[in-house]
């Protein structure tokens, strides 16, 4: 069975088809989003945001941690 986009993202504008409460789960429930980005979203939007969006501010989070880590020493052999 082909499920029609019947939602639009809050974030992007996008049509999507929120799973949630589908016999299978939602494609949302195999990404991992941090606490704290978590609750940006639900102060900033209402609803679901698509999978492109959660994946692109996921990616974001991951990479400005990545960029706030100490770089590792390295001693020379």
């Amino acid at each position: 069975m082909v499920t029609l986009p019947d939602d639009r993202c809050p974030r992007c504008g996008g049509a999507f088809h929120c799973g949630m409460n589908d016999d299978r789960p939602c494609p949302c429930t195999g990404l991992t989003l941090d606490a704290a980005l978590q609750q940006r979203l639900r102060v900033r939007y209402a609803g679901c945001l698509c999978i492109h969006c959660l994946r692109a501010l996921a990616a974001a989070v991951d990479n400005a941690a990545g960029a706030a880590a100490p770089p590792t020493c390295r001693t020379p052999s």
